[in-house]
């Protein structure tokens, strides 16, 4: 089987993604169609997590340690509590309270931390989204955030796969989606963390964008924006593409237009309700840096980390040995599958936005151990080794993928959640 593929998939693959009208007495026939299409995708996706998520929570209960932290900084009375602390808390602080931005100083700080928290750092689609599945089914915050982000998830399996199925047809979308639920990071797909909402509109934006509809993909584009900042990759990627688009074509189109105004309205009208609520245009970036020391300083904290852990020492700042050398791990992962995917010849949208996200986390100075959970947005990396993967039999894909996820179990859950910050 030849390593070059071509993005012009079969007509098997794609006789469910028409946009032709389904008659109605067919619509029975259609939604078995789709089941047996998509069934095994949502099967293997949902079986790979919850091995990964069983052995998580086996090793949270074994360890035991959240049982003596504040319920507020990794603890509770059970395993499933931790899932919903340190950024968890705050969303539910916003989905229960709202904002209240504000740039409070620490009195007599005058290291990284000179800011008092605030609820402000966190984007509103997820803790809105927590609050409106709350009201609806009467489940609390908690288990209403838990919802969002396993079905987001799901979503995110099946926008994987249709991405990834344009490049090596359906066996290596079913191994993407499968990726999907044992990549560095993954722990955070079902916990009270905005991860799997972000990564679900990003991947379905970038289908939209491949498949030429233009409204779809600018909606989830600006949708993804007020979830978290690194949208600016997204949208910036969607703006390369419609321009692209554009030049092309060389037509007078709507759609690439309407697209690139409407995606940087989420992201930039969240920012600027902020900086207007605290005074400080840039109070949004004051914040992150006063209050978390998280800024951008070109890659400086990065290296520094590099350079230490490749010489056995921990002694820069926010380290966790155990985070720290799975996060080095996924980067020199990312930085070898990057040519991979390159040599497949991805459409721009793809390239641009894993390249800027990539640039965007590793620029930036944070809790380096929390790359690996950063950098799971970047599921245009999963395509190459996918397109390799295709070529195995299912049921020893299937062995090698279970054989990753039991191991997922502590590399992209434990470790995040109790060797480190995540």
């Amino acid at each position: 089987m030849s390593d070059t593929t071509t993005l012009t998939p079969p007509v098997s693959e794609t006789s469910l993604e028409t946009s032709t009208p389904v008659p109605y007495r067919d619509v029975g026939t259609y939604l078995r169609r789709t089941a047996r299409h998509y069934g095994p995708v949502l099967a293997l996706y949902g079986v790979l997590k919850l091995i990964g998520f069983s052995v998580f929570m086996y090793l949270l209960d074994s360890d035991g340690g959240f049982r003596t932290r504040n319920p507020r900084f990794g603890g509770g009375a059970h395993a499933w509590d931790v899932l919903a602390t340190w950024d968890g808390w705050w969303y539910q602080q916003i989905a229960a309270h709202g904002y209240h931005p504000a740039l409070v100083q620490v009195p007599g700080a005058t290291g990284l931390i000179t800011l008092e928290g605030n609820s402000a750092a966190f984007f509103p689609l997820y803790p809105a989204t927590m609050r409106l599945v709350s009201d609806a089914t009467g489940l609390g915050l908690y288990g209403s955030g838990m919802l969002v982000s396993v079905v987001a998830s799901f979503a995110a399996a099946l926008g994987i796969y249709a991405v990834t199925a344009r490049f090596g047809g359906r066996r290596a979308g079913l191994a993407a989606a499968g990726l999907w639920a044992v990549w560095p990071g993954s722990g955070m797909e079902w916990s009270a963390y905005s991860e799997s909402l972000y990564i679900a509109l990003a991947v379905w934006a970038c289908h939209a964008v491949m498949t030429d509809r233009w409204l779809t993909a600018g909606v989830l584009t600006f949708a993804a924006g007020l979830n978290r900042p690194t949208a600016v990759a997204l949208i910036a990627a969607l703006t390369v593409a419609a321009l692209q688009t554009l030049h092309r074509r060389r037509e007078n189109l709507a759609g690439p237009w309407i697209a690139m105004a409407i995606a940087p309205l989420g992201l930039i009208g969240y920012l600027l309700w902020v900086g207007n609520e605290m005074g400080d245009l840039a109070g949004y970036f004051k914040l992150q840096s006063g209050a978390w020391a998280h800024s951008f300083d070109y890659g400086k904290h990065t290296v520094d980390v590099f350079s230490s852990v490749a010489v056995g020492h921990f002694d820069y700042l926010s380290a966790f040995p155990f985070e720290d050398t799975i996060g080095v791990a996924v980067v020199l992962l990312a930085a070898l599958l990057i040519p991979l995917l390159i040599r497949l010849r991805p459409p721009a949208v793809l390239t641009v936005y894993t390249l800027l996200t990539l640039a965007l986390v590793l620029g930036s100075q944070q809790i380096f151990g929390n790359v690996s959970r950063y950098l799971l947005p970047c599921f245009p990396l999963f395509i190459p080794l996918a397109v390799k993967l295709r070529t195995l039999q299912l049921p020893m894909l299937c062995l090698l993928l279970g054989i990753a996820a039991v191991a997922s179990g502590s590399y992209a859950g434990y470790v995040l959640f109790e060797a480190g910050v995540p």
